[in-house]
């Protein structure tokens, strides 16, 4: 494939919103997503394992949960990415602490790019995408041709 093998794809309102977290940021993931709860509900929520547990025993939320992120869980939300299944990824990780599933979080980053959908790596760049107009319209992406 060239990278100019590119085709429109519609993101729809209601966005399928993944949302992972390192140990050390759930606790900021958890805060970020109580804050912003009845937005949140107005969406599709995936999530890897324990973040998602922790999001849903403490929000109410509904959430898919996938399984841990180290055991497969980034893994399958990249598939779902790869699928058009995934609009939005709220990833709030630890870059201080080194992660033995790192090569998994690179690829899992690799294919929101790839994919072109937004990505928020902490609560600041999640404040901004969660606030856009374009979080509840529906929006045409560019992907490749698949």
């Amino acid at each position: 494939m060239t990278s100019n093998e590119m085709i429109n794809i519609e993101s729809p309102a209601t966005k399928r919103i993944a949302l992972v977290a390192h140990d050390n940021m759930k606790r900021e993931m958890l805060e970020w997503a109580t804050e912003h709860k009845d937005e949140l509900k107005r969406h599709t929520l995936i999530a890897t394992g324990s973040t998602g547990q922790l999001i849903a025993d403490s929000t109410g939320l509904t959430i898919e949960r996938m399984r841990s992120g180290p055991l497969g869980g980034d893994q399958q939300i990249g598939a779902r990415i790869s699928e058009a299944g995934i609009d939005v990824l709220l990833f709030f990780w630890d870059p201080l602490e080194p992660q033995p599933h790192d090569p998994d979080i690179r690829a899992l980053l690799r294919i929101a790019v790839v994919w072109n959908i937004p990505v928020a790596c902490n609560r600041a760049s999640a404040d901004f995408i969660l606030s856009s107009p374009l979080i509840g319209a529906t929006y045409q992406r560019r992907v490749p041709k698949y």
